[in-house]
């Protein structure tokens, strides 16, 4: 496989308290960040300039420099896990969610980031997404709720796809067309989003129940060409389904192992996964096959991040 530029950069983080970054297209682990001592590392996130990382678990939200591998903001008084992040394409904010039932919007404008709007989802969140409009975020709560809230003008929708199920993550996908939920019952729901300009959020219409995996989902993400849906599980696997049809194309299978994150290449051609073996992996999905392995971890790996260009061979 061969390269474009030199950030080629993939980020994990795991049970062991440490981020590892990696050259993606070698497998050299470039770098070995500190994470903090009481937490696991929930979720990564590299800035839109990719000059920064963003890490966060246990009360705790952690902004890397990535040349000087030094942590450049540690965000206070966070409460409980949190869940997730994510920045908005201009890197003016940054959103989290966590189990304390908020999601925050985070001014990254300023010299020392503060919190300039909240939601509250009224029950722990375990997922959110940034809409590719840079205006709504997509929310999952632990009491099955599915959210969509304007940042803008706070106007939101609450759904609940299943009862009694805790959703696990959410995802939109880059055309803006479909929204996608996981919970811990194995399955996914897909709605169809759609928008005129008279609405201040996007309409929301079911369309699709998906039997995704037999055990926990814990993941679910669109891949860039929005072709392609991958959903990650305790049962061993990740699944890859083709969104004209959401029929399953691809089953990446890891024995034994709780398959955590998952992130597609620029070209939608390859997959990476984090995985509780302790090893993260890429998958060509053209053939199914592990392309590389990239070791070094020594407990369960539960996040990565993945945000430049790979071309082919």
């Amino acid at each position: 496989m061969e390269t474009t530029g030199d950030q080629l950069i993939l980020a994990t983080g795991g049970y062991d308290h440490t981020i590892k970054l990696w050259q993606a297209h070698t497998g050299n682990c470039i770098q070995s960040l500190k994470f903090v001592e009481t937490s696991q590392v929930n979720a990564l996130d590299r800035t839109p300039d990719k000059n920064r990382l963003a890490a966060c678990g246990y009360q705790c939200i952690r902004l890397y420099d990535l040349k000087t591998n030094m942590t450049v903001i540690n965000f206070e008084s966070v409460q409980k896990n949190v869940t997730r992040l994510g920045f908005q394409e201009d890197g003016k904010w940054m959103f989290t969610a966590g189990e304390d039932h908020r999601v925050r919007i985070w001014d990254m404008l300023s010299d020392s980031p503060h919190c300039s709007r909240v939601f509250d989802c009224q029950a722990p969140v375990n997922a959110a997404c940034l809409h590719p409009n840079q205006v709504e975020i997509a929310m999952g709560a632990q009491n099955g709720g599915v959210y969509l809230w304007d940042v803008k003008s706070e106007v939101h929708e609450q759904l609940i796809p299943e009862v009694d199920a805790s959703i696990q993550d959410v995802a939109i996908s880059p055309d803006g067309l479909y929204m996608a939920a996981v919970n811990n019952k194995g399955n996914c729901y897909i709605w169809s989003l759609s928008s005129s300009p008279n609405q201040k959020l996007s309409t929301l219409q079911p369309k699709l129940k998906i039997a995704a995996h037999k055990r926990y989902v814990l993941r679910c993400k669109f891949s860039p060409d929005s072709r392609l849906l991958v959903t990650t599980s305790g049962d061993g696997t990740a699944r890859v389904w083709k969104t004209d049809d959401f029929t399953m194309w691809r089953e990446l299978s890891i024995e034994n192992s709780w398959v955590w994150d998952a992130a597609f290449s620029a070209d939608s051609k390859y997959l990476f996964t984090a995985s509780s073996d302790a090893i993260a992996r890429l998958w060509k999905l053209e053939t199914k096959n592990p392309e590389r392995k990239y070791t070094g971890h020594t407990k369960a790996i539960t996040a990565l991040s993945f945000k430049d260009e790979i071309v082919t061979e």
